[in-house]
């Protein structure tokens, strides 16, 4: 693949992650210098790289913009937003240029990103407005189940109850690919304990996770609005892979703060 047309530096590559939700990220001059094909073989955990994602990184298309992210999940679908994805690009994107506070464009609009000065590997992200969208009720292999939905620049269905790792397995690809939702939808299952949250997302296009910034966006929203957690304040919440701290304005507005961590670079093979 080193020799894609569109790919910087001949096909180099940087591996990145944040709180385990890893990723490939590959500069390139256009969307198309990397084919779907190509980004799930580079996504395969014992044949390739190995990711839940690649991240291209792009020329902005608004002046605003530092630089614009694509996000295409490791099964080759292209999901509107990716808050880890969002952290590691911003690392990578103040790694090359040396500035610490910009935009990046996302599908789901821009987005302004801060890396710490003092602490390279911690950024703080605007996520937008984060919406709660009410309640539905479904039925998943004889068994209601009250989810609350929340858009987060992608779609969230939260059921908040303790489950145990069989109901994960099973109930996660159920929710995220059931017929209510079309498009999908990401399933986080998660429980607010002592102020904070305790979260495990299974993530369209990917399955289970180590860790979801949306995914924890969504989570605080429908819980914020349920009155179990106080607007205005940052609210941990604590995924497999490690806590993102993550703040809820009235009205939607949304901060997440975590770790990104550059891991290696490659060179993509011909």
């Amino acid at each position: 693949m080193a020799g894609l047309p569109g790919v910087a530096r001949d096909g180099a590559f940087s591996k990145y992650e944040g709180l385990g939700n890893d990723f490939v990220i590959v500069e390139a001059s256009g969307e198309d210098a990397l084919t779907l094909e190509a980004a799930v073989a580079l996504c395969d955990r014992r044949l390739g790289i190995g990711a839940d994602g690649v991240l291209l990184v792009l020329p902005a298309r608004s002046p605003k913009a530092a630089a614009r992210m694509k996000v295409i999940n490791a099964d080759g679908s292209a999901p509107e937003m990716c808050g880890n994805g969002l952290r590691c690009v911003a690392l990578h994107v103040a790694a090359r240029g040396g500035v610490l506070d910009f935009d990046v464009e996302t599908d789901a609009g821009l987005r302004r990103c801060s890396v710490e000065a003092t602490s390279p590997e911690l950024v703080t992200v605007d996520m937008g407005t984060v919406q709660a969208l009410g309640k539905r009720t479904l039925e998943v292999d004889g068994r209601l189940l009250e989810l609350s939905l929340a858009d987060a620049g992608n779609p969230h269905a939260v059921l908040l109850a303790p489950v145990t790792r069989e109901d994960l397995e099973r109930l996660g690809p159920r929710i995220a690919t059931h017929p209510s939702f079309p498009e999908g939808t990401n399933a986080g299952f998660a429980s607010v304990v002592g102020g904070a949250i305790d979260l495990v997302v299974w993530e369209r296009g990917v399955g289970l996770t180590l860790a979801c910034g949306t995914g924890a966006c969504a989570a605080v929203a429908v819980a914020c609005e349920q009155g179990l957690l106080p607007f205005d304040v940052p609210i941990d919440v604590r995924l497999p892979g490690g806590t993102l701290s993550i703040e809820r304005r009235r009205g939607g507005a949304t901060r997440m703060r975590g770790p990104a961590r550059k891991v290696f670079v490659g060179q993509l093979a011909p």
